[in-house]
């Protein structure tokens, strides 16, 4: 059992993850975080990581879940996976959130609803609490996997995949 973060300075827990097992497919790779946000542990399960557990656990609980883990088991933390079970009931069957049939994160939908509804980048990262550069890094890559080269090309794909009622 590998454990680690989601974020290593500036490295990705998330691509060690992807080269550990790779490498190695028996090795159980736990990420143990303090980041609380659904997205990377939907990245963290697409890698095929064994568990997601924040930091704040205590070392008999941790050790618990390291059993299971060995035992078999994915453990997700029970704070993240009660919220990601309430968003997924609130969601029509088959999606996870818009934009996930067309492989765009949770963030990038997010985004991409407030780029259809006119917002600018500033009121886009003054809505969602990050900076305006990681709302352009957004906008970057649901523009690569929409296939389209500006806002007007992502707000027609937007409406003609109905992603936003």
């Amino acid at each position: 059992v590998v454990l680690c973060d989601v974020r290593l300075g500036k490295d990705s827990g998330l691509d060690l993850c992807r080269q550990i097992k790779s490498a190695h497919p028996d090795v159980h790779v736990v990420f143990l975080t303090v980041y609380e946000d659904e997205q990377y542990l939907y990245q963290a399960m697409r890698v095929d990581a064994s568990g997601y557990v924040l930091k704040r656990v205590d070392g008999a609980e941790l050790v618990g879940h390291l059993r299971r883990v060995m035992a078999g088991d994915v453990v997700i933390d029970p704070t993240i996976a009660g919220r990601i079970a309430v968003s997924a009931a609130r969601l029509s069957a088959g999606e996870f959130w818009p934009g996930a049939r067309l492989s765009l994160t949770q963030r990038e939908s997010e985004v991409l609803a407030l780029v259809v509804a006119n917002h600018s980048n500033k009121a886009i990262a003054g809505k969602l609490v990050i900076s305006e550069d990681t709302v352009k890094t957004h906008i970057r890559g649901l523009y690569r996997k929409l296939s389209v080269s500006d806002r007007g090309g992502a707000i027609a794909v937007a409406l003609r995949e109905g992603l936003f009622q």
